[in-house]
């Protein structure tokens, strides 16, 4: 079993959600595919999405809703075992 993680683009606040009142893009344990968005990067009230550049399980994200991130942080681990 492989793993790898997914890193921030950019630096920012990390949200998990779409909007505050949303559910989750994807949680642990979900099967995602390359392309899948599994949070934003607020920066300057502008919102860009991380996607997932590979598929598998989720298996833990690494960062809280609402944390400060920077550029090239790991924010979630993915498992190709699925």
């Amino acid at each position: 079993m492989a793993e790898h993680t997914i890193k921030s683009p950019l630096p920012g606040i990390f949200y998990r959600r779409p909007s505050p009142d949303a559910a989750p893009f994807v949680q642990e344990g979900d099967t995602i595919t390359p392309g899948t968005v599994i949070g934003l990067v607020g920066v300057m009230k502008t919102f860009h999405q991380i996607t997932a550049d590979v598929g598998g399980k989720l298996v833990r994200f690494l960062v809280e809703n609402e944390e400060a991130i920077r550029p090239g942080q790991p924010v979630a681990v993915v498992s190709d075992e699925v």
